[in-house]
């Protein structure tokens, strides 16, 4: 039972909610069995979980929102067992939704040299909603494209969606970046809050956005950098892809994703969400 909209393009919804909104969504654990309201994206896989005296008031900004978006979303009450978050799964013994975080896994159009399903099942617990149930697809590799930064811009020409980075460098370590939006040469920086470094260093480590700064990515063809502050990069590739450095930066106050702040790339590739 609930409210349904008509159906529309869903984009930045998710980015709207956490961003201008993040007091409206909430997780739950094990312990938590009282009914919540479930927003769910219209034929597709994409979840908001809030309690049930937020309901009325997200209602109301579906409603009123100008973006066609909104409208492609149903409010219904659900008591969950398990319930994913705004942006990721928690884990379960409970059967009830280990198909819904099977299907949240990205599917690659392509064979990983770097990805393997730990390193998918990990990133993939904190990618946004508006992501999940589409394919990826690779749209850069240094095996298949070269080491060349003006290369990885060109692929990227004319896209229009989030991009996932991975890294392995020559020590063998293996890290990376979400990116909201595709990377490409500006003067000024842009991306949203839905950016965030990671890094398999071994353990999973994630570093969101801390907001002290928007200083999320730029990028000219000598370089491209990801989280900044203070005069240092979280993640910093040269013109070749062939050296990059790590630091802690105010953007994501990130630990260095390598064992070593300054490293030379062994592998690199770049997914991007194609719906």
């Amino acid at each position: 039972m609930g409210v349904a909209y008509s159906v529309g393009e869903v984009d930045h919804l998710y980015t709207f909610f956490s961003q201008w909104s993040p007091d409206f969504t909430t997780k739950c654990n094990k312990m938590n069995k009282k009914p919540r309201y479930l927003i769910r994206e219209k034929n597709h896989n994409h979840y908001l979980f809030v309690e049930q005296d937020k309901a009325a008031m997200i209602d109301k900004l579906l409603r009123d929102s100008v973006n066609p978006a909104a409208r492609n979303w149903i409010i219904t009450v659900k008591k969950p067992k398990r319930c994913p978050s705004i942006s990721s799964f928690e884990e379960s013994d409970e059967p009830e939704y280990h198909e819904d975080l099977e299907d949240a896994l990205p599917v690659l159009s392509d064979q990983s040299l770097l990805l393997d399903h730990l390193h998918l099942e990990k990133v993939a617990a904190h990618l946004p909603a508006r992501t999940q149930g589409y394919p990826w697809h690779l749209v850069y590799s240094t095996a298949v494209h070269g080491s060349s930064l003006k290369t990885l811009y060109r692929n990227m020409t004319g896209l229009d969606s989030p991009v996932l980075l991975i890294i392995r460098d020559m020590h063998k370590k293996v890290f990376g970046a979400f990116s909201s939006d595709p990377f490409r040469i500006s003067r000024i920086c842009y991306g949203t809050g839905e950016t965030f470094l990671f890094s398999f260093n071994p353990d999973f480590q994630l570093f969101k956005w801390t907001g002290e700064n928007s200083y999320f990515i730029s990028g000219n063809l000598e370089s491209l950098q990801i989280g900044g502050g203070g005069g240092r990069f979280g993640l910093w590739l040269d013109g070749d892809l062939y050296r990059g450095s790590s630091f802690s930066c105010p953007t994501f106050h990130n630990a260095p994703l390598s064992t070593h702040e300054d490293f030379i790339v062994q592998e690199l590739e770049v997914w991007t969400v194609q719906s």
